[in-house]
């Protein structure tokens, strides 16, 4: 199947000319697969203290988060379940999730605070948590409580069951999303492969939509945010990583093939995955 995905506005003067040069059409450079296995491996040796999972987010972190046509428009964020020693040496499965203020094309395993998991799962039992009280339990579950903010997204994150999660805002994929006949569009192009999350600003109430988007059908290898951007999730970092690019470069191919008159977007009622500023 070429159902596949990719997030964000279209902004032709900003991205490098395409073969694609007629007027009034989509004009961006085509976004790469940039996974190399000689730059894996070399994540894997400098990152080695911190385990390969954290490593390997590290590196697929950086991928995203160093194309401007992914995150351009308000970033991104990521993560990956594991399992750690607490301080009295007993195992906890935690959240290493992109931390508020770090730039995911620089990112350092420092900018992934862990957060226990299975508290934050605890939270779908709740109907409603305001911004406020959120943060809180996303602090007072962290291990180190000197780390960074976790992301406003964290609970979509810890609400899914992949042990690798990838969420950009990528150009042709709000390009898409932004429509106001958003989902039929993205039926028209990936059929069922990614579930479709209605307008939700981000927080804990979109992550339980999202959660429940999920449920809804497993099957699923990502879910596109309408007006927002798209997830992508699976059991490996490159998996995930795959799934993103190759949804990404669908999204180009349906805005190559129509004028950009018919993918003019509303204004964006999401501009970044922040809640009220608090956090990215």
């Amino acid at each position: 199947s070429k159902q596949h995905l990719k997030v964000q506005l279209v902004m032709p003067s900003q991205a490098a000319a395409t073969p694609d040069s007629r007027p009034g059409h989509w004009q961006a450079a085509p976004v790469k697969n940039a996974w190399s296995e000689t730059d894996a491996a070399a994540a894997l040796e400098k990152y080695a203290a911190h385990g390969p999972d954290v490593a390997l987010r590290v590196y697929t972190s950086r991928l995203i988060g160093n194309d401007p046509q992914l995150v351009l428009h308000g970033g991104g964020n990521t993560s990956v379940k594991l399992t750690v020693p607490n301080a009295v040496g007993e195992s906890v499965v935690v959240l290493a999730v992109k931390g508020s203020g770090w730039d995911l094309g620089s990112i350092e395993p420092a900018g992934l605070p862990l957060v226990q998991l299975e508290p934050l799962r605890k939270l779908r039992q709740l109907s409603k948590l305001t911004d406020e009280d959120m943060v809180n339990q996303l602090r007072i579950n962290m291990l180190d409580c000197g780390g960074p903010t976790p992301s406003v997204e964290t609970l979509l994150h810890a609400f899914l069951p992949h042990k690798f999660v990838d969420h950009s805002h990528a150009d042709a994929i709000a390009a898409i999303v932004d429509q106001p006949d958003a989902a039929d569009i993205c039926r028209s192009i990936w059929g069922q492969r990614y579930g479709i999350v209605e307008y939700i600003m981000p927080g804990f109430t979109l992550a339980l939509r999202a959660g429940q988007v999920y449920d809804a059908d497993p099957t699923v290898k990502g879910l596109l945010l309408l007006k927002h951007g798209l997830f992508t999730f699976a059991d490996t970092a490159k998996e995930s990583y795959d799934e993103h690019i190759a949804a990404v470069q669908q999204a180009e191919a349906h805005c190559r093939s129509r004028p950009l008159a018919a993918l003019t977007p509303l204004p964006r009622a999401c501009c970044d995955c922040g809640a009220q500023g608090l956090l990215s």
